[in-house]
């Protein structure tokens, strides 16, 4: 998985709008992991997401985690 979260990281680092990011483990069950990214803009973020190349990547943590994973949106207030 972290390869994949890698790839993933220097994929948005050159991706307009892209503020910066940090992957986190969870203490108590090392088998979770949180990716949170920042963007200059939620169309950003969604030109992110669109992405061909990191959705076929997102296909692949996807299919090793036998699960899709899940997405959040939060802003600052």
């Amino acid at each position: 998985l972290v390869p994949y979260l890698r790839e993933l990281r220097v994929l948005a680092m050159n991706q307009e709008g892209y503020i910066g990011g940090e992957t986190l483990k969870r203490y108590d069950d090392p088998e979770q992991f949180m990716v949170i990214s920042t963007w200059q803009s939620i169309e950003d973020w969604q030109n992110w997401f669109g992405n061909p190349e990191r959705t076929e990547i997102q296909d692949r943590i996807d299919n090793l985690l036998g699960r899709k994973t899940e997405y959040e949106i939060y802003q600052y207030k």
